[in-house]
């Protein structure tokens, strides 16, 4: 058996929860993990997130990642069991049917992504959360004034994109919580415009999904403003860096067409 590989490691640290274990299906997604996949077993199936337990940004992840699911009772995958062993920590959820959800103009799933922003706009800041501030997107606002603008005491998703949200019939599931944060309540709205516009959006029609959802509108226009920027900036910065990657090419797009839109220069 070769223990190096995360399938093997983790096979004895789980089997109280799965009982024998069929087999481990990797997933297409999930890099903030070590290991995501679906577990075929006596008890299952599961979904299971892995990372090596050593201190570092993947285990903090989890760990927060644990810690939220107590807080996102029918907005996320409920959190079954979880292992934190010597060498490695394991969640497992319930796993969910689902299919990524389509972002496009006119999609039918439209109404069911921003149900679910609206439902975790709606959760109240758990008090373990209190010190997650929010600073992604400091270094690329203009000053120390422009980042204040992205504080609050919402809790934020962040991770808004087709394939973390997924559509089950007719309600959508909020997966891969990798890094819940505490901050303006703005942002999770402001992030779902940039996906629109990604999707084929225009700027207008991303702006009036976003509409619906009632943080947005307790934002001030030169906040949104002052947000778009700093993404354009991020998203440019890190194109630049990796000049291969089409999606960083996309949402810099995105940006651009945004703060366009708005009428922001970006320096």
């Amino acid at each position: 058996m070769d223990t190096n590989r995360p399938e093997s490691a983790i096979r004895p640290l789980i089997r109280e929860h799965t009982g024998p274990v069929i087999a481990i299906r990797r997933t297409e997604h999930g890099n903030s993990s070590d290991l995501t996949a679906i577990v075929e077993c006596e008890n299952g199936p599961f979904f299971i997130k892995a990372v090596r337990n050593r201190p570092g940004g993947r285990r903090d992840s989890l760990v927060r990642e644990r810690m939220i699911d107590a807080a996102l009772v029918h907005i996320a995958p409920p959190l079954l069991w979880d292992v934190d062993a010597e060498d490695w920590l394991v969640l497992g959820y319930e796993v969910v049917d689902g299919r990524s959800a389509d972002f496009a103009p006119d999609s039918p799933d439209l109404p069911l992504v921003v149900d679910t922003l609206a439902r975790i706009g709606r959760v109240p800041l758990p008090a373990f959360a209190r010190d997650w501030t929010e600073s992604r997107w400091d270094r690329f606002a203009v000053d120390g004034s422009e980042a204040e603008l992205f504080r609050g005491d919402s809790l934020l998703y962040t991770d808004i994109n087709p394939h973390n949200l997924l559509v089950q019939g007719r309600r959508a599931w909020a997966v891969d919580w990798a890094w819940p944060t505490k901050g303006a309540g703005f942002i999770d709205p402001a992030l779902l415009v940039l996906q629109l516009i990604a999707a084929g959006h225009t700027p207008a029609s991303a702006e009036k999904w976003a509409a619906q959802l009632p943080a947005w509108h307790r934002a001030v226009s030169g906040e949104i403003n002052a947000f778009a920027a700093a993404n354009l900036r991020m998203y440019g910065a890190f194109a630049e860096r990796k000049p291969d990657e089409d999606w960083l090419k996309s949402m810099v797009a995105a940006c651009e067409a945004w703060t366009g839109y708005r009428g922001i220069t970006a320096t």
